[in-house]
């Protein structure tokens, strides 16, 4: 199975995408859009686990090349992640 790096670019918009709609429902702002991407990986690794956990069905899934990507699932999980590390996290003052 190999990836493209214009399938990989289109792959990172959509997790950078999740990870930014997350942080802005939450209103947690640390980081940028690095940040954001990794949260919408992460979260599509941690949605899916849930997914899986609670034996729900994929939601919402773009097909990008030979990929398949949960963008459901990456926004539940990246809104997970972003509330847990708003908990943790100290306040900005």
């Amino acid at each position: 199975m190999t990836t493209t790096w214009t399938e990989l670019l289109i792959l990172l918009a959509i997790a950078g995408a999740c990870g930014f709609v997350a942080q802005a429902i939450t209103g947690f702002t640390r980081g940028g859009c690095l940040v954001s991407v990794a949260l919408g990986f992460v979260g599509a690794l941690v949605g899916l686990w849930i997914a899986g956990f609670l034996g729900l069905p994929a939601v919402f899934a773009v097909q990008v090349g030979e990929q398949t990507f949960p963008v459901f699932w990456a926004f539940v999980g990246a809104l997970v992640l972003v509330l847990v590390l708003g908990i943790l996290t100290e306040k900005r003052t």
